[in-house]
C-alpha cells in the first residue's frame, strides 16, 4: 500500500526487474567510465586560505545494459535527479576538497540520459573549493599549478575504470573566463592510479591549470611606493647637516612609512615560514632608508667632535689680541712651510682658511691654523701637518653618500629584477 506508483519511464526502463545496490557487470571486468569537463568559472583564488573555487559541469558516460529499452526510433530519454536516486550512478568525489554542493536553483541542476542500447550521460553542475598547495617563494613574481582531482569513493580499479573520454579534448573552457590577479596559462588533464593502504588501487583524474600572476598591481601598490621612499630619503644628503629640523623628521618619516607598507603587504599574506620575493624588496628598501637616517647620525656626531677639538684649540691661545692682525701671522716663518695647495680649507680665491658657505666655521679654521703654527714656532715640528690629521671633512660623506646610495639601489635592482623577472 505504501509503494509509490510506477511510471512509465520506469516502466520502460525496467527498473523494478533489476538490483541497481550493484554496478553494471558486476562480477565481471571493471566497468569503464569516461569523464569530461567544462569549466564554466574559475572564481577565487586565495593565498590566504591556500585554496581556489570552481564551477564546473561534470559528466560521465558509462554503458549499463540493464537500462536498454526498444525504440523505434532511436531516440534517447532525458530525465532529471528523480530517477538518479533509483539507478547506479559512479560515486565521483573531488580528492582534497574543502567545500563543493551541487546547485539547485530553481531545481536540482542535474541531467540523466539514456540511449536504448544502454548508454547512460550523467551531467551535473557542480561548485567546489578545493586545496592548492601554493609556493610564494616568488611572490608576487610567480606561476601557481592548481589541481582539481576527481575519483571514485567506493570502486577500486578492480570494478570501474576512470578515464578521460576524449583524452585533453575533455576538458573545455569558457574563453570569457578571467581573474582580476591571475592570467590562465593553460588548462591540460592527466590520469594516474592513487594507493591508499587499507582499500586498494583507485584511477584518479586530474584537471591541471596554470596561473601567472599580473605584476602592474603591486608594481602600483608596492613596489614604486617603496622605491619613491627610498628615493625621498636620499634627499637629505643635499640638506646642511646643521638643520637638525629639517633631516630627522624626513628620515623618521620614510622609515615609518616603509614600516607601513610591509605591514599592509604582510597583512594580506599567509604566514608562510619562508622569504618572499616582495619581503626580499621591501626589507632591502627598508634597510637602505634606515641608513640615510644612520649616515646623519654619524654626520652629525664627528662634526660634534671635530668642534670640540677646535674649541680645545682656542682655548690654548693666551688671548685673542694676535687674532687682530692676521696678516702678521701670515708672515711667520712656520706659517708660510704649508704649502696652500695641499691643504683642503684653503680658499684658492682669498688665500683663507675654512670651508666655504660655511658661516663661522672659517674664523675656527684660522684659530686653529693659529695655535698650531706658534706650536710650530716653539716646539720646531714640521710645517703644518698636525692641522691636517685634526680635520674631519663632514660634508664628504654627504658627497659620497649621494653616489654610493643610488647607486648601491640601482645594483640592487637590476640583480634583483633579472633574477625574479
Amino acid at each position: 500500500m505504501t509503494k509509490s506508483p510506477v511510471t512509465k519511464s520506469e516502466q520502460l526502463l525496467r527498473i523494478d526487474d533489476h538490483d541497481f545496490t550493484m554496478r553494471p557487470a558486476f562480477g565481471g571486468p571493471p566497468i569503464p567510465v569516461g569523464v569530461d569537463v567544462q569549466v564554466e568559472s574559475l572564481d577565487t583564488i586565495s593565498e590566504v586560505d591556500m585554496d581556489f573555487t570552481m564551477t564546473l559541469y561534470l559528466r560521465h558516460y558509462w554503458k549499463d545494459e540493464r537500462l536498454a529499452f526498444q525504440s523505434t526510433n532511436n531516440q534517447s530519454l532525458t530525465f532529471d535527479s528523480r530517477l538518479v536516486k533509483k539507478i547506479w550512478v559512479p560515486d565521483m568525489f573531488f580528492v582534497h576538497s574543502k567545500r563543493s554542493f551541487i546547485h539547485d536553483t530553481t531545481t536540482d541542476n542535474v541531467m540523466l540520459r539514456v540511449y536504448p542500447d544502454g548508454n547512460v550521460l550523467y551531467s551535473l553542475r557542480v561548485t567546489v573549493t578545493a586545496m592548492c598547495n601554493m609556493d610564494l617563494s616568488r611572490f608576487p613574481l610567480d606561476t601557481q599549478t592548481c589541481s582539481l582531482e576527481i575519483e571514485s569513493y567506493a570502486y577500486t580499479d578492480d570494478d570501474l575504470m576512470l578515464y578521460w573520454k576524449k583524452g585533453n579534448e575533455s576538458l573545455n573552457t569558457d574563453d570569457r573566463i578571467s581573474l582580476s590577479q591571475f592570467r590562465i596559462q593553460k588548462f591540460h588533464t592527466t590520469t594516474k592510479l592513487a594507493f591508499y593502504s587499507s582499500t586498494g588501487w583507485y584511477n584518479r583524474l586530474y584537471i591541471h591549470f596554470t596561473l601567472r600572476r599580473h605584476i602592474f598591481f603591486f608594481l602600483l601598490q608596492t613596489y614604486f611606493p617603496a622605491t619613491l621612499m627610498v628615493m625621498l630619503s636620499w634627499v637629505s644628503f643635499w640638506i646642511d647637516r646643521r638643520a637638525v629640523p629639517a633631516r630627522v623628521p624626513l628620515g623618521i618619516t620614510t622609515v615609518l612609512t616603509m614600516s607601513t607598507i610591509i605591514t599592509g603587504v604582510n597583512a594580506s599574506m599567509p604566514r608562510v615560514s619562508y622569504i618572499k620575493a616582495v619581503d626580499i624588496y621591501l626589507w632591502v628598501s627598508f634597510v637602505f632608508v634606515f641608513l640615510s637616517v644612520i649616515e646623519y647620525a654619524a654626520v652629525n656626531y664627528l662634526s660634534t667632535v671635530q668642534e670640540r677639538r677646535e674649541r680645545k684649540l682656542r682655548d690654548r691661545l693666551p688671548c685673542t689680541c694676535g687674532i687682530a692682525n692676521p696678516d702678521d701671522m701670515m708672515m711667520n716663518p712656520s706659517y708660510s712651510d704649508v704649502d696652500p695647495s695641499m691643504d683642503p680649507t684653503m680658499d684658492p680665491n682669498t688665500g683663507t682658511y675654512g670651508m666655504p658657505g660655511e658661516n663661522g666655521g672659517r674664523q675656527e679654521r684660522i684659530l686653529a691654523q693659529f695655535t698650531l703654527a706658534d706650536n710650530q714656532t716653539t716646539t720646531q715640528l714640521k710645517g703644518a701637518r698636525p692641522y691636517i690629521n685634526i680635520w674631519i671633512d663632514t660634508h664628504a660623506i654627504d658627497k659620497y653618500s649621494r653616489v654610493v646610495f643610488p647607486g648601491a639601489y640601482t645594483l640592487f635592482n637590476i640583480i634583483y629584477w633579472s633574477i625574479y623577472s
